[in-house]
């Protein structure tokens, strides 16, 4: 009977570590991933990126600073849009682009092209709360933007974005996403 008590406790001890030990994995997370520096080991963020960093600054609403193996690269979201400087609605993107990661680390994965013109890397930016590129786009504060050939989640975040519209969510109030354009 002792034996039997030491059996269970013992299975039940190894299928614990072994719940805690799966890692979160994103639905789509790009079609690169080459391994990137650390595997995925920072906290619950998914494996399999092209780089992970730290965000250490937050531009706008599209773009951050990440420090990658001690290098800091300008990285800007593929597929999404958000108000310029100048434009309505511009602050509280870039403030909600700041909450969801400023600080934090972050996955980085390729979708087809590595950089733009301005040598940003272009990429679908993960923390270990999710998808960023498409929460901002969910919440109405980024519109969908079509730079072929970059488009693994074209179809995705148009569905979302018109879900957002349709509920008049933060930026979609000010009318700044209206013109219907998905190529910028």
């Amino acid at each position: 009977m002792a034996n039997l008590r030491t059996f269970i406790s013992l299975a039940l001890v190894f299928i614990t570590i072994i719940a805690c030990t799966v890692s979160y994995t994103p639905e789509n997370p790009g079609t690169g991933g080459s391994g990137g520096s650390n595997g995925g080991a920072a906290g619950n963020l998914p494996s399999g990126a092209d780089e992970y960093g730290t965000v250490v600054d937050v531009i706008d609403g599209d773009t951050i600073d990440v420090n990658i193996d001690g290098q800091v690269r300008r990285v800007r979201y593929v597929g999404v849009n958000t108000p310029e400087r100048d434009e309505a609605c511009y602050g509280d993107a870039t403030n909600a682009n700041r909450a969801l990661v400023d600080g934090r680390q972050v996955a980085l994965f390729r979708d087809e092209s590595n950089t733009d013109r301005y040598e940003r890397l272009l990429r679908n930016v993960y923390t270990s709360d999710g998808f960023v590129n498409e929460r901002l786009v969910r919440d109405g504060y980024a519109e969908v933007v079509l730079y072929p050939p970059d488009d693994g989640n074209f179809e995705r975040f148009r569905q979302l974005e018109q879900e957002a519209a349709r509920a008049n969510l933060n930026c979609h109030a000010t009318g700044i996403f209206n013109d219907g354009r998905y190529d910028r």
